[in-house]
């Protein structure tokens, strides 16, 4: 087997706590229990089943709870190795909860499968230095204590690996220790000797020691785990009406328009609904009714008709050709197109005729449409995938790997907990491993279950429930399971609307909950979605709805994208800010360092989210502090109360932060006082400049 291909970098990691890579101590046990008991490791997920995941720089914690009898004190290593072979040793820290949990972070750069495990060892230099403290302070046995510790160092400086430079240090120690004419209090000095225990933290000292078993971790490309989405209709962007009232669409060359501008908001992902063409045959009319009328362009989610299917393009929207180059010139603006995979049939997609069987009949011999009860779909037949599941799945595939040969690499799943579970895990697989660049988003508004089960099976992001979670209580319970119960394998896509989503907060808050929402999507996780319109504040509702009224889905939109923003009407601004401190600040784009503060005010929210200078890439620590008005309707003022030592501020000292949508600085603590006015600027975005 030829040897592994070696990164250019010789570190494909970045980590505070590196140390220098030894072999592992393991003791002998004939039980199930090892020496030093090790358990619950993580990442991990739920199950065992499938591996744990993350994205290339992303800071992912390693825990693992390991503990042993009596008093003398443990150390623990997490041992890594990189998918081209590097190995690393990581000293991970006692989180100090009471539950013998220790932890550290790592950011793997490369990727693919990464294995690691952990290893415990008895730290006799740290339990030396403990009972040493204690006594020799106490007078109790200091002779014995120092002896003690003068052998320890002994030790030490017989392993010629160790620095000379360090081993000179520890003999002029020992002797130090051992010199009856150097007082007990002087002693105490090497005891306490912060470089000493810095010798002994990269090279521990132990006599026992366990080794856990091999896990697995797969790495995937940055794009998977952070990115800006915006959505659009190709068929709205540039269509044209004319006076007797009928519109033409939109086309790629028109829409290729309007890249710029999406580029320039700072966004990166552009995200297409199905761009095939659309039945005939029941299709609906504005505003989901039975009745369309002459030039009503049906929904792209009623995919199918004579003109084609699945790996057709719409003939109004162009050719292939033409959609090749659309993917061209997005990715010249830096931007990466994402298609929708909606595996569903219009009832005049070639799929009725030529695969029946792959439909549910009905005893009166007609096809069930697609229902969400009360709603029917009457121009779509969804899938039955236990008809003839390995002519479906053969299908799908091809056609998953036509559009990857077209350019994409990302595609968003409409509604895939209708669709066999088993069926996402093949799937993804089968295509990871002939593209591992490829990214499936999962449109999961469903149950918690079969949510984090379609994460589990493979999906590398996920809708989730936060269009619905509004009020601080809300809030603050749902990004914390995401930043710590579920961070192991479900990555959220927080989008602010969707063509079918106009929450009640957003019909009545206002441009006030329009500027909440996009804040606390952008900075709560590295990746966010806005659908287009949401930046021109759309929030009629079709009445009994959480729909738009007029909802693109069924129509043509004509939008005055750029009087909008001349006339001072646009949230255009507000996102491209948004987008711009995203960049600016790594922390932004992290999912797992979200920690949730507290104020004085129901409705006044606050996280922080932190990256220490060794995690950053850029030599610096980074940190933000949010604090949101999530009432949209009222000026708030409030304490704030921050736990500082997260960013290494003790409490009570001043740091310098600077809000990063007004510009303005101020000297905080941990204790503020805050005025955040929905009709202003209800959210400030701090970056911490520095401390004093």
């Amino acid at each position: 087997m030829a040897p592994p291909t070696r990164l250019s970098t010789p570190r494909p990691w970045r980590s505070a706590a590196s140390i220098p890579v030894r072999p592992a101590t393991a003791t002998p046990s004939e039980t199930v229990t090892p020496r030093i008991p090790l358990a619950l490791p993580r990442p991990s997920v739920p199950g065992g089943r499938f591996r744990p995941s993350a994205y290339v720089e992303e800071a992912v914690p390693f825990t693992v709870t390991a503990f042993r009898e009596g008093h003398d004190l443990i150390g623990v290593h997490v041992r890594v190795f990189s998918p081209s072979g590097d190995e690393a040793l990581h000293r991970l820290s006692a989180l100090g909860d009471g539950f013998d949990r220790w932890s550290t972070l790592v950011v793997p750069l490369e990727q693919g499968i990464w294995r690691y495990r952990f290893e415990a060892f008895s730290d006799d230099f740290a339990t030396w230095q403990h009972a040493a403290e204690l006594k020799i302070a106490a007078g109790v046995d200091p002779a014995l204590m120092r002896e003690i510790g003068a052998q320890l160092f002994e030790r030490a400086i017989a392993d010629k690996t160790r620095p000379r430079a360090e081993r000179m240090t520890l003999e002029g120690a020992a002797a130090v220790l051992r010199d009856a004419a150097v007082a007990d209090e002087a002693a105490l000095g090497i005891v306490r000797d912060t470089a000493i225990a810095a010798f002994f933290a990269d090279r521990p000292l132990t006599t026992l020691g366990s080794v856990g078993g091999d896990l697995e971790m797969l790495v995937e490309r940055r794009r998977a785990g952070v990115g800006a989405w915006y959505e659009f209709f190709p068929r709205s962007e540039g269509a044209r009406l004319f006076k007797d009232g009928t519109i033409r669409s939109g086309n790629f060359r028109t829409a290729t328009r309007r890249l710029s501008a999406v580029a320039e908001m700072g966004f990166d992902v552009l995200y297409l609904p199905p761009i095939h063409p659309i039945g005939e045959r029941n299709r609906k009319g504005r505003n989901n009714t039975l009745d369309p009328q002459p030039g009503d362009p049906g929904s792209p989610w009623a995919i199918g008709s004579a003109a084609g299917g699945h790996d057709a393009v719409h003939p109004d929207l162009g050719t292939l050709t033409d959609f090749r180059a659309f993917v061209r010139a997005a990715r010249a603006e830096g931007l990466e197109i994402a298609l929708d995979l909606a595996l569903q049939a219009a009832p005049d997609h070639p799929w009725v005729t030529e695969h029946p069987e792959w439909f549910t009949t009905l005893p009166d011999g007609s096809i069930a449409y697609a229902e969400n009860p009360p709603k029917k779909y009457q121009d779509i037949y969804p899938i039955n995938f236990d008809n003839d599941p390995e002519g479906i799945r053969a299908e799908v595939l091809r056609i998953v790997r036509h559009w990857i040969a077209q350019g994409v690499l990302i595609f968003r799943v409409d509604n895939p907990h209708t669709k066999p579970l088993q069926f996402w895990e093949w799937l993804i697989a089968t295509v990871s491993a002939e593209h591992p660049d490829v990214v499936f988003l999962a449109e999961a508004f469903t149950r918690p279950a079969p949510l984090r089960g379609l994460a589990m099976a493979g999906f590398q992001q996920s809708y989730t429930y936060f269009t619905w979670r509004n009020t601080k209580e809300e809030l603050e319970e749902f990004f914390t399971g995401l930043a710590t119960e579920t961070d192991d394998y479900l990555r959220p896509n927080l989008f602010v609307n969707t063509p079918d989503i106009l929450t009640e907060y957003l019909q009545y808050g206002g441009r006030p909950a329009y500027k909440v929402r996009a804040a606390l999507a952008a900075t709560a996780a590295p990746t966010y979605g806005v659908y287009a319109g949401y930046e021109l504040f759309e929030n009629v509702a079709r009445p009994g709805s959480e729909e738009n009224l007029d909802n693109e889905k069924y129509e043509y939109k004509l939008r005055d994208w750029q009087g909008a923003e001349e006339r001072g009407e646009s949230l255009a601004p507000y996102l491209r800010m948004l987008n711009a401190a995203r960049r600016a600040h790594p922390a932004l784009l992290q999912l797992r360092n979200l920690l949730v503060h507290w104020s004085d005010d129901d409705a006044i929210l606050v996280y922080s989210k932190h990256l220490d200078a060794a995690l950053t890439g850029t030599g610096t620590s980074d940190t933000v502090i949010v604090v949101a008005n999530v009432d949209p309707h009222s000026a708030r003022q409030t304490m704030v109360h921050l736990d500082t030592r997260v960013w290494g501020v003790e409490p009570g000292q001043p740091y310098q932060v600077q809000d990063l949508v007004t510009g303005a600085e101020w000297t905080w603590t941990d204790h503020n006082f805050v005025r955040l006015d929905a009709f202003g600027e209800p959210v400030h975005i701090l970056a911490v400049k520095e401390s004093r």
